[in-house]
């Protein structure tokens, strides 16, 4: 039966893109399921659908992007013009939400940590803020010590520097840094500083982790941030009474599940980069040799650049030498597909959501990361947690194969498998009636009750004070 309700509403706000979407839409489901009424602001680029989420409000606001803003391929500075432009439009729809006496009443706002101009929002309306980290908690480590990393002489990162050990932060060596291409070659340090500094002044962080996953980056994060920490995840995984809608920006290929069922058991290779790593035509072409002569089956998302471009990046030749041994979609639905017991390993861009993902189902993963904490996430796969491997420098045929054969025919696989299913077993343990994620659960339900019957925004209609 559905929990008794508890006459309270929490707003949680994503940042628009992809990676970060699904998990605030997760800890949505989840909130609904433990009582809360749930509102979600949200931009108009990328918006989510509310026809997939009826048990939803919805709070759209103007982020005022315009065509050429919105269809930008730097992520980063689309989250700064977002950031820069978005905190009126969002006090104003607020202000008109609190005045709504219709509904449960606000007690708790929550914010993509991306998104620190909601902090000015919040403290004009006196609202209490949560923050949620969508990534992991050791990336974000990293990036609350970038100052530190700037003053030692890690940053800006010099390539003739990149096997040389971050002693600060084991087991990163300077190439495992994160970076990202953006207009401003600072745009990346400004922005880690910013989000850092933003989040310790919230009322606390959630973590889409699990503490037997990162219990020391969690550790060190609690003693330096000095706000109350909720590893609550893996999200995905929690059971929600809600309903388990599809927050993908695109229509996943349905088709690759029954093609799955035919084959055997631990022996496709899984791959995808995620829906905003720009892959080569010349990477592509290496992606698709080393697969041919891995003879390994494979199932591979190879998002279209456009509608009539799609297969095109393939050289000539390769769809009739692999025959049905390999199948080729647009997007796939993939927890279906990590879940499914035909699939061996994941290659793929170790995202976040993607790395925790296929922790969750016991696939070891081949790493190819691209930007960001993707080379932190692959670093850990590889060397803390010992359930991948990394492909070395550039995307090589030769190497591609060396590496499908390391996880999925070698020893070393077997070994990385039985690590594999050791933190899948670790990762359900967690959300058990007494597990480490559902008492941190517990203590965030109560953290935002305790707001509840406080004057903690200002009646409607006045300035905040």
């Amino acid at each position: 039966m559905e929990r008794q309700r508890k006459g309270v509403s929490v707003v949680l706000i994503p940042s628009p893109l992809q990676g970060h979407i699904a998990p605030i839409l997760g800890l949505a489901d989840i909130l609904y399921s433990n009582g809360f009424s749930i509102i979600i602001g949200h931009t108009l680029f990328n918006s989510p659908n509310p026809s997939a989420y009826p048990h939803f409000s919805f709070l759209p606001f103007s982020d005022q992007l315009t065509e050429s803003e919105a269809s930008t391929s730097d992520p980063l500075h689309l989250t700064n013009l977002i950031n820069i432009r978005c905190a009126l439009p969002l006090t104003r729809s607020l202000s008109q939400l609190l005045s709504d006496p219709s509904l449960d009443p606000i007690v708790c706002f929550i914010s993509d940590a991306a998104l620190h101009f909601t902090r000015s929002v919040c403290d004009s309306l006196r609202l209490p803020r949560l923050v949620l980290r969508t990534g992991g908690a050791s990336s974000f480590l990293v990036f609350s010590l970038f100052p530190l990393l700037r003053q030692r002489g890690y940053l800006p990162i010099q390539e003739c520097r990149g096997e040389e050990a971050v002693v600060e932060l084991p087991p990163l060596k300077v190439k495992d840094l994160p970076r990202m291409e953006s207009k401003d070659p600072e745009a990346l340090y400004e922005f880690a500083c910013r989000m850092s500094d933003e989040l310790k002044s919230s009322s606390g962080v959630i973590w889409n982790t699990f503490e037997e996953l990162e219990i020391s980056a969690l550790e060190r994060l609690r003693h330096e941030l000095g706000i109350p920490s909720y590893p609550i995840g893996p999200f995905h995984k929690h059971p929600t009474l809600a309903s388990h809608s599809s927050s993908a920006l695109r229509s996943p290929d349905e088709s690759c599940i029954p093609w799955l069922d035919t084959r055997e058991p631990n022996s496709v290779l899984y791959v995808s980069l995620g829906s905003i790593a720009a892959v080569s035509e010349r990477e592509v072409v290496e992606m698709a040799w080393g697969l041919a002569n891995s003879r390994q089956p494979f199932l591979w998302v190879l998002r279209p650049r456009s509608e009539s471009e799609w297969l095109q990046p393939l050289p000539e030749g390769f769809m009739e030498s692999v025959g049905g041994r390999g199948h080729v979609v647009r997007w796939a639905p993939q927890t279906q597909v990590l879940s499914h017991p035909a699939v061996g390993a994941f290659w793929t861009h170790n995202g976040w959501n993607s790395t925790l993902e296929s922790i969750c189902e016991g696939v070891p993963m081949i790493c190819m990361p691209c930007f960001a904490d993707q080379k932190v996430n692959a670093k850990y796969v590889s060397d803390v947690w010992k359930v991948g491997v990394q492909l070395p420098g550039e995307v090589e045929r030769g190497e591609v194969e060396k590496a499908i054969a390391r996880i999925m025919v070698e020893d070393e696989g077997k070994f990385t498998r039985e690590r594999a299913l050791e933190l899948k077993h670790k990762a359900s343990l967690c959300l058990q009636q007494h597990g480490s994620s559902r008492r941190s659960l517990d203590a965030l339900i109560s953290h935002i009750l305790s707001y509840n019957n406080r004057q903690t925004h200002p009646v409607a209609g006045e300035e905040a004070k």
